[in-house]
């Protein structure tokens, strides 16, 4: 059980890379002057990676969790 927890802290840390990368994305755009619209298009490309990242926290850490009890 040991290797579900490590594999679900490896999910886990994927997608809270992916959630910091979504907020680099979006900070890039706020500063880049853009106006409302072009804002809201940017960051309407970045929610998928930001939801994507998000599941993949949560399912690593349900699979740590998983390992936990099993252990």
């Amino acid at each position: 059980m040991e290797l579900l927890v490590w594999g679900g802290a490896a999910v886990s840390l994927i997608g809270l890379v992916g959630l910091v990368w979504s907020i680099v994305r979006v900070n890039r755009a706020r500063k880049a002057g853009l106006d409302d619209e072009a804002l809201r298009a940017a960051v309407q490309k970045v929610l998928p990676l930001n939801l994507g990242a998000l599941f993949l926290s949560v399912i690593g850490l349900m699979l740590v969790i998983l390992g936990i009890f099993l252990g």
